[in-house]
């Protein structure tokens, strides 16, 4: 029986062009192109990247992965997910995964390989690397994410504010994903340690709708969105205001 390749492909933080020559190749080379469903029956981000990609002939999977804490219903979603690919790579199709930023972080794509790798031991999987928000919203500001010795802590969505208070104390660079929800209480924080001037915000970083802010000095009540990256630099020693 001649099983499929499944390929989890990363495309990049919004910008089209970010994708790699071998993501680009292996994306329209197979029959069907899977990627996560958007919200409200409007195309999700990594189908609205690679929508310029992709050929009229190619299947397209949109595949649901709610944003939910359940973990019984994640896993039914995670199931269903490889059930549906699996559909297609018993024929022995290949099926591309698309993935907005990098492949490996923090992506939608390990609960479908996890799954798919547990149900199906026989499909072979591969992952396809690119650019992940860090790295993405460090180059729209135009300055090295790290630099010489410099130590860097990444912290996703669910950290607590003890934990932040804990790393900026020893970490040279932090960064902080998917800050919206937590933001005055960390802009209090950079205020006491003196680290505002040299901290940055980048929403949706590459895409069309970029917006940065540089010194957050005077922003004390952003509304930002769900795709804010913030880094801070000059941490590790940081110099509380007395």
């Amino acid at each position: 029986m001649n099983i499929g390749t499944l390929y989890g492909i990363s495309v990049g933080t919004g910008d089209a062009e970010l994708i790699t020559v071998k993501g680009l190749r292996l994306l329209q080379q197979v029959k069907t192109v899977a990627f996560p469903s958007g919200m409200n029956n409007k195309p999700g981000i990594a189908e609205q990247i690679i929508k310029s990609w992709l050929l009229s002939e190619q299947t397209q999977l949109a595949l649901e992965f709610p944003y939910i804490q359940d973990e019984h219903l994640l896993q039914q979603a995670w199931e269903k997910a490889a059930n549906e690919v699996w559909n297609y790579l018993k024929l022995g199709q290949d099926v591309a995964f698309a993935c907005e930023g990098d492949i490996s972080f923090y992506s939608t794509f390990n609960y479908l390989a996890q799954t798919v790798a547990l149900n199906y031991p026989e499909v072979k999987i591969e992952m396809i690397p690119g650019v992940c928000s860090p790295l993405a919203a460090a180059s729209a500001l135009g300055i090295p994410l790290t630099k010489h010795h410099e130590k860097i802590v990444i912290l996703p969505a669910l950290y607590t504010i003890q934990e932040l208070e804990s790393v900026l104390l020893w970490a040279d660079v932090v960064v902080l994903m998917k800050v919206s929800s937590v933001y005055q209480q960390v802009w209090t924080i950079l205020k006491q340690l003196n680290l505002l001037e040299t901290s940055f915000i980048v929403e949706r970083a590459t895409c069309s709708n970029q917006v940065i802010y540089k010194d957050l000095s005077n922003y004390p009540e952003l509304k930002l969105s769900y795709f804010s990256v913030l880094i801070i630099k000059g941490s590790g020693k940081p110099n509380p205001i007395s």
